[in-house]
């Protein structure tokens, strides 16, 4: 990624007529602070110096040293992404430079219609597996602010700030926060309401279970929930596929879920401020069209729509399920539902046969109890 912008600031610098060279960062480039400003941090390492000395070290060394380099930020890519920011700067004297940092990037909130996406990354697996019942438990605070930021929100942003680039040509780099937090915020308990309901009554086709995934920001609890409803199950699935001579694959698929739960744990467990002057300077510098057609104004931004959107979407655009289905889909969880009653009542028959009725200190507190909610 750091040696892939330097190669294409070298080839910019060849381009005689060359406008404005915007660059995409993130939002988190900087996660190892609270209060994030649209300013470029000192690296914690010079980019250059890094790569000369890694291009002599093999890939165990790599490793190794890897968590010692990136300190306290979560992953490489914040890591890089903070370095890249910085080489980016110093091309400023012989480039017009802007620089985008968008948050966790979501579905589309208006362009090319509401809700499209194609791909899982990010919050999309999430909510799909949350909709198919294979998600039961995530570990997030329900307080802290869930800052997605809708794809056209990036690209609007995006060709606006090339415009000013290029138009105004600034002194500095021009650092853009594209963040919703601190604008428009809306929390991660609020999202697990919004696509627990709404995949209820928009359920997705051949569901595991029924969605009912929770937040936890307890670690302990998340770690038993995670035995209990994704582990166990996923177990008893591929034993029951096995006897029926077919390939397990349950267990592979909940790994892959809590590969990429585990990536998103960082950034939903806590939240940040960023400091969103230049968008809002850069907002008001467009014509009252331009701000219709480019628009980027988060204030504008309706959540619980854009979430009911954003899950139709997955199932519309990533699973390709006709909305017509619908009806069908909401008879298997009926079934679904059914099919849990049964368990728990003929669990509860066996737990009393087998542990109550045969234990008379057990009766008499069964008993002492009853007799209590009686009175």
């Amino acid at each position: 990624m750091l040696s892939a912008t330097i190669n294409l600031l070298g080839l910019a610098r060849k381009m005689q007529h060359l406008e404005a060279f915007i660059h995409v960062s993130t939002a988190y480039a900087n996660c190892n602070r609270h209060h994030i400003d649209e300013v470029i941090y000192p690296p914690p390492v010079e980019p250059t110096k890094l790569i000369e000395s890694l291009s002599w070290m093999d890939d165990s060394i790599v490793r190794d040293i890897t968590p010692r380099l990136i300190g306290d930020r979560p992953n490489t890519y914040t890591y890089t992404k903070a370095l890249a920011e910085y080489v980016v700067q110093q091309e400023q004297e012989h480039l017009s430079i802007g620089i985008i940092r968008p948050s966790i990037v979501g579905a589309s909130w208006q362009e090319p219609f509401p809700g499209w996406i194609d791909n899982f990354n990010g919050p999309s697996g999430v909510f799909i597996a949350a909709g198919k019942g294979i998600l039961r438990t995530m570990r997030a605070n329900n307080d802290a602010v869930a800052d997605l930021i809708p794809v056209d929100v990036v690209i609007n942003l995006t060709l606006a700030a090339g415009w000013y680039t290029a138009v105004h040509r600034p002194k500095t780099a021009l650092v853009y926060n594209c963040t919703t937090g601190g604008i428009n915020p809306f929390h991660w308990g609020e999202v697990e309401y919004h696509v627990m309901s709404t995949f209820k009554r928009n359920p997705l086709e051949q569901a595991f279970r029924r969605p009912n995934a929770n937040i936890t920001s307890n670690y302990l609890i998340n770690q038993y929930w995670m035995l209990v409803s994704h582990k166990f199950p996923a177990l008893i699935y591929d034993l029951y596929l096995r006897l029926s001579g077919q390939q397990p694959q349950m267990m592979r698929i909940f790994n892959r879920l809590h590969k990429a739960i585990g990536l998103l744990e960082y950034f939903s467990s806590q939240e940040w401020e960023w400091k969103s002057d230049n968008m809002s300077m850069l907002l008001n510098a467009l014509t009252p069209e331009d701000r219709k057609i480019f628009n980027f104004d988060v204030r504008q931004l309706n959540w619980p729509e854009y979430i009911e959107n954003y899950c139709i979407g997955t199932k519309k655009y990533v699973l390709n399920e006709e909305m017509s289905d619908i009806p069908v889909a909401r008879q298997h969880l009926r079934k679904l539902r059914n099919i849990h009653y049964t368990f728990n009542t003929l669990l509860l028959v066996f737990i009393w046969r087998v542990f109550i009725a045969r234990s008379q200190m057990a009766r008499n507190i069964w008993y002492f109890v009853s007799d209590y909610g009686e009175t």
